[in-house]
């Protein structure tokens, strides 16, 4: 009697079953369905969404009364190697990109690699080592401000004798940050 005079619903008595009777509970939040079945629903929802936006799309119709496919026109598309005759020649010039309706590519020589071979202006990178100790260091090297690689061992400017003077860098850093402000004579009166 309460519920009818505060237009008031009651709270449903007892569990509520799935509407796809797939026999687990279901919840007014998910729509009286299982979170599974809940979650296929949705997934559905999204795939007919994104199938129509990708349609919409294509086709160019926002309003989807028409609907004209778009079809685009022949045209090859190549990328032209050339090799320059000379070694002045810069590297952008050596790649042409382009467009063209004729179906005539050109060529370009290339020239025989084999591999397992280097050529001879590759140059093998020597080890990294320390300037102190002269121990290998990998990928653990620490450059210092003097210019010159280091271990863990020898990396601060103590352990190396560095001739870097951080006293003067940190003198003109701070200089460089805080200029000096001189206000203007004034006039005496």
């Amino acid at each position: 009697m309460e519920h009818d005079e505060t237009g008031c619903q009651p709270p449903p008595e007892g569990p509520i079953l799935c509407i796809n009777n797939c026999g687990f509970f279901g919840s007014a939040a998910t729509m009286d369905m299982c979170s599974k079945c809940h979650k296929d629903m949705l997934k559905q929802e999204q795939e007919k969404l994104a199938v129509s936006s990708i349609e919409n799309l294509v086709n160019g119709s926002s309003s989807g009364t028409e609907k004209e496919p778009i079809v685009a026109g022949s045209a090859d598309v190549y990328v032209d190697l050339v090799m320059p005759e000379d070694a002045s020649a810069e590297p952008s010039q050596a790649f042409t990109f382009g467009q063209t309706n004729s179906t005539e590519k050109k060529e370009a020589p290339f020239q025989a690699f084999t591999f397992g071979q280097t050529s001879s202006t590759e140059k093998k990178e020597a080890p990294k080592r320390c300037n102190t100790c002269k121990k290998r260091l990998g990928l653990m090297g620490f450059n210092c401000r003097c210019g010159n690689l280091f271990c863990t061992a020898h990396r601060y400017s103590d352990k190396h004798d560095c001739p870097y003077d951080y006293r003067a860098a940190a003198q003109d850093a701070i200089a460089k940050a805080n200029p000096v402000v001189k206000a203007e004579k004034l006039d005496k009166i």
